[in-house]
């Protein structure tokens, strides 16, 4: 008997995350919308949202005016996410910055705070210590308005610990080997997740752009860092969970230019915005990386090499080169279908396109199936704050609400 309800309630929280599922990734819809989405009852999709909307998940929502005037009878009823029910705190940390976002769980943006990071910000202040300021600085800001959060995901650069709760490795000075994750759930009585930003870049990938949702594709962030995020048919691919490769420090050139990470010849030393610069001022290659690079002195750069400066369009086209070669590399194991440039190098695509498609040319796989689709995204934030958005709000839907009341 036991056995016999146990199996009930797992099939009833199944088909509970399935409407959830459903009205994330597609917004509002009717309940026959939602039949006809995740391949349940009628009955059953009553069922469901009549429970879900006792217990406040979820609320109907008055459908807006058909622009057909063809379309007979009322309007569909709408259901959606009760955007009051709670809330999700989300951290996107760099070399440079550190964002924080407040969203509600319909994800709906409520408030952002962005600060500057230096190499000795945690060197100065502990990470758990700063991070723990600025988030109850962001709820103080919301405390009256804001709905109660109920999860904290940080967007990281580096590389996690087995843990999952520091990093072992980070560009982000004095961040790596410090369990600030667990230590910020202990002081704030809120589950912590941190996700490496590879990660982010291919899930923000496939939510900002429904075409590519069931795709394969490399996104590739250029920026202060190097970083690749992949989906194989929809699915995201890297060691473990962590959905991520290390390819800014992938090997372009054995023994080439000193990266951050303290490697010779990495793509990164040449196509992060620290290489690119150290490049166009013909600062030697065993030159110690700058810790960070202004993000005005970058724009000077890409506009330098626009208006025909020969150093700029010089570090440009090493840059792309060595971009190009990474993916060349990459395609012999894997074949993507579409490759998504995003960062602040994505402005600076066209001085490395052609570069980069010399690079693939030369793979015989380009030969044989002919040239990935290449697009350059020049908003470098929406696709890891997407990314981190929709896997915190979908952890909410399956954690929280899913399980029967």
């Amino acid at each position: 008997m036991a056995r016999n309800v146990s199996d009930s309630d797992s099939v009833r929280r199944q088909n509970r995350g399935l409407v959830l599922g459903a009205l994330r990734v597609q917004g509002p819809l009717s309940r026959t919308a939602l039949a006809a989405a995740t391949g349940l009852s009628h009955a059953s999709i009553t069922a469901i949202t009549h429970d879900l909307i006792a217990q406040s998940v979820i609320t109907e929502l008055t459908a807006v005016e058909r622009t057909d005037a063809r379309a007979r009878g009322r309007p569909a009823t709408l259901v959606g996410f009760n955007r009051t029910i709670g809330a999700a705190a989300l951290l996107e940390l760099d070399v440079n910055r550190v964002r924080l976002s407040l969203v509600d769980y319909g994800g709906v943006l409520i408030d952002r705070i962005e600060n500057p990071i230096t190499p000795t910000t945690f060197l100065e202040t502990s990470p758990t210590d700063y991070l723990a300021e600025r988030l109850e600085h962001l709820r103080s800001r919301n405390a009256e308005e804001g709905p109660e959060i109920r999860r904290i995901a940080i967007s990281v650069q580096g590389i996690l610990d087995r843990s999952a709760h520091g990093l072992k490795w980070s560009p982000i000075a004095h961040l790596a080997g410090k369990p600030f994750g667990a230590e910020l759930a202990d002081r704030l009585a809120l589950p912590v997740t941190l996700y490496k930003r590879g990660r982010l870049l291919a899930e923000g990938a496939r939510w900002l752009d429904p075409a590519l949702h069931d795709a394969s594709v490399a996104t590739v962030f250029v920026g202060s860092t190097v970083a690749m995020g992949m989906t194989f048919r929809g699915q995201i691919l890297g060691r473990s969970d962590e959905g991520a490769t290390e390819f800014g420090h992938m090997n372009h050139i054995p023994n080439g230019a000193l990266c951050r990470c303290g490697m010779r010849g990495c793509v990164e030393a040449y196509a992060a915005d620290y290489g690119v610069l150290r490049a166009a001022y013909s600062v030697p290659e065993t030159a110690t990386p700058a810790p960070a690079v202004p993000a005005h002195e970058y724009e000077g750069l890409i506009a330098r090499a626009q208006s025909g400066d020969r150093s700029a369009t010089h570090a440009f086209n090493q840059a792309g080169r060595a971009i190009g070669f990474g993916l060349s590399r990459m395609m012999a194991v894997f074949d993507p279908a579409h490759i998504l440039i995003v960062g602040p190098g994505a402005r600076a695509f066209p001085l490395m396109q052609a570069e980069i498609s010399a690079a693939l040319s030369s793979a015989l796989i380009c030969r044989v199936n002919g040239m990935p689709e290449i697009v350059a995204h020049r908003d470098e934030k929406e696709p890891i704050f997407q990314g981190l958005m929709m896997k915190t709000l979908n952890d909410i839907d399956q954690s929280d609400f899913a399980g029967l009341a």
